[in-house]
């Protein structure tokens, strides 16, 4: 059985699901990221992560582009295979 590690968004590869289970910064960047549909249980695509500069993720049926710090504070369990 495989155990389901909570990862940074930042460490999902181009083309991976994840959950949101968390997130970890201040107040009014969880109040923003809130706002843009990133809450918890909440499934969320990886369009392009290069391993540099910004990731693009689909949350909701929207593609929003964010910079790397900020995918860091966004805590997701991997979706399984």
């Amino acid at each position: 059985m495989q155990s389901l590690s909570i990862i940074p968004l930042a460490d999902l590869k181009s083309g991976e699901s994840a959950t949101i289970s968390a997130l970890k910064a201040g107040r009014n960047i969880n109040a923003r990221l809130s706002t843009l549909g990133f809450t918890p249980g909440v499934m969320i695509y990886m369009t392009h992560n290069y391993g540099h500069g910004p990731i693009v993720v689909t949350v909701r049926d929207t593609r929003i582009a964010l910079g790397r710090g900020e995918a860091q504070t966004i805590l997701v369990t991997r979706a399984k295979e």
